[in-house]
C-alpha cells in the first residue's frame, strides 16, 4: 500500500433527504456514515472537494483510510459510494471501521496485464472479455492489496483464466474459492469476434467446395 489517505470529517445531527441536499448545495459537504466494530453507527459529513480529490486515485477504493472525525481518528475502508445518476457527483458515502486484528471482507480491482500481447488476440484474432473486474477477498487490514494482477500473455483463443489462476498475496483469500471449487469463476477469456468463422465451419465449407468440384 503505497499511498496514505487522511480524510477529515465532522459529525452531523441533521438527517434526512432535505438536510443532505442542503449539505451538498450550501456547504459543499457529502453526507456519510461510519459503521462496524464495537461502536454504534455515526452520521458524518466530509468535504466534497477533498473526497473528490481522493476518489481520483484507484487505491482509495481498496486502502485503509484514516478518517479524522472531530479530531479523533479511526481506520476505515470505503464500503459504498452513491453518485448522482446524471451529474456524477458523490451523494453519499459509507465507511466501515476496521481492526488490525480482525479480517475484513472487501473487493479489490483486477489489473489485466499484456492484453495487447495476448496470443489469442495478437496471433489468433480473438477479443478479450473481462468476466470480472473486481475480486472479493478476506484478509487482515495490513495485508490488504491495492489490486490483483492477471497476466494475459499466454491466453489463447477460446480459453479462460479463472479465480484459481490469480496469484494472491500472502494472507489474502478469495471469498468465492472459500465456498468450494465449483465457485471458481472465469476472470478473463478470449472469444471469437462476431463474424469470425470457426475452424470447423471453415473445414466444412472447404469440404463442400471440393465435393462440388468433383461432381463437375
Amino acid at each position: 500500500m503505497s499511498d496514505d489517505f487522511i480524510l477529515k470529517a465532522e459529525s452531523r445531527d441533521a438527517l434526512g433527504k432535505g438536510a443532505s441536499r442542503r449539505l451538498r448545495r450550501l456547504e459543499g459537504k457529502v453526507p456519510a456514515i461510519v459503521y462496524g466494530g464495537k461502536k454504534k453507527p455515526t452520521s458524518i459529513m466530509v468535504s466534497q472537494k477533498e473526497l473528490t480529490k481522493h476518489l481520483e486515485s484507484e487505491a482509495f477504493f481498496s486502502h485503509i483510510i484514516e478518517l479524522n472525525i472531530d479530531g479523533k481518528s479511526e481506520n476505515v475502508i470505503l464500503k459504498d459510494l452513491q453518485r448522482h445518476p446524471a451529474r456524477g457527483f458523490t451523494q453519499h458515502a459509507d465507511f466501515q471501521r476496521v481492526s488490525k486484528t480482525t479480517k475484513l471482507h472487501t473487493s479489490v480491482p483486477i489489473h489485466f496485464l499484456n492484453e495487447e500481447n495476448c496470443k489469442g488476440v495478437k496471433l489468433q484474432g480473438g477479443k478479450i472479455v473481462h468476466n470480472m473486474v473486481q475480486l472479493e477477498i478476506t484478509c487482515l487490514p495490513a495485508d490488504l492489496p491495492e489490486y490483483i494482477e492477471l497476466d494475459l500473455t499466454d491466453l489463447e483463443l477460446g480459453d479462460s483464466l479463472h479465480i484459481s489462476d490469480l496469484t494472491l498475496p500472502k494472507g489474502v483469500e478469495s471469498v468465492a474459492l472459500s465456498h468450494g471449487e465449483d465457485h471458481d469463476q472465469p476472470v478473463a477469456s478470449v472469444n471469437k469476434p462476431r463474424g469470425m468463422a470457426s475452424d470447423d465451419a471453415e473445414d466444412e465449407a472447404e469440404s463442400e467446395g471440393d465435393e462440388g468440384e468433383e461432381e463437375k
